[in-house]
Formats: structure tokens, sequence, C-alpha cells
């Protein structure tokens, strides 16, 4: 494959990436606002939260290093989709749960991305890209490996809640 046809697929993953983080945002931000039970998926929420802000940064210095824009048709569309995907779980019994198992999911779409990112990096000699690249992967990797780590705890509190009459909805 010509070194342009790489550039040019590596180019719209990292518009992706960029959307796709913009999304997460869209998802988790929301979600965040309805925690009341749940101290701990809050506080991690949060802290998820700020490093895919830094995520984003990343994704923009790379683009900037290459002369690319992000696009911005890509990053609201994603957004909306994001924001309409964390409303749909409002109106369930067990919203924590369903907001769980979605965000495990998408941990490991994003981790995929960036994997794949990291692949057309290197065989496309963005070197440069590579750390942030990477930087990103550990993040989604730790979040990901943080929910599957805490479901059976928040299911057990899920229960509890909801055995002794407790708001076990959020």
């Amino acid at each position: 494959m010509p070194a342009s046809e790489i550039r040019d697929v590596f180019v719209t993953g990292l518009r992706n990436a960029h959307a796709m983080e913009n999304q997460a945002l869209s998802i988790m931000k929301p979600q965040l606002k309805r925690i009341e039970n749940y101290p701990e998926v809050a506080d991690k929420l949060n802290e998820h939260i700020r490093e895919t802000d830094g995520q984003i940064v990343r994704l923009e210095e790379i683009l900037d290093g290459l002369n690319e824009e992000r696009s911005a048709l890509k990053d609201l569309a994603l957004s909306f989709t994001g924001s309409m995907a964390a409303l749909g779980h409002t109106v369930a019994g067990d919203e924590i749960l369903k907001n769980s198992f979605a965000n495990f999911a998408f941990e490991n779409f994003e981790a995929a991305a960036y994997k794949s990112l990291l692949t057309i990096a290197e065989a496309g000699g963005f070197g440069a890209a590579m750390t942030g690249l990477q930087a990103n992967l550990a993040e989604e990797l730790a979040m990901a490996e943080w929910i599957n780590n805490n479901l059976v705890p928040l299911t057990t509190k899920f229960l509890s809640l909801r055995q002794a009459g407790e708001t076990a909805k959020v």
C-alpha cells in the first residue's frame, strides 16, 4: 500500500478516535450527574472524564502534527448518538447496571480502536504519534479492567439497595 494511502487511513482513524472520545464524554457526563448511591462509580467516571479530556488533547496534537483538522461533523454526530444512548438507560430500573455494561463494551471498543491506530502508525512510520496513542490505549484498558473488577460488587450493591427498598437505580 502506498504511503499516502496509509496516511489517509491513519488520519481517518485519528478523526474517528477524536469523535469517539467526544462520544464517550457525551455518555459519561450525563451518567455522572445521575449517580447518587454509587460514589465509587462516580469517582471513577469523574477520573475517566478527565482522562478522556486528555485523550482528546493528545489526538488533536497528533492531528496538528500531521497538519490535519478534526472532523466537526463526526464529533457532532457521535456526541449526539452518545447523548441518546445515555438518555435511553435513564428509564431503566437497573440503569446503573445497564450503564456499566455499556461502558465496559465502549471501553473495549475504544481500546480496539487504539490498537488498530498503533498498528497503522507503525506501518506508516508515524512514530511521533505512538506515545500519545499508547497512553490513550493504557487508559482505556485500565478503565475496562476497573469496570470488569467492579461489576460483581456493583451488582451486589444494586441488589442490596433494591432489597432494602432504597433507590437502586443510580
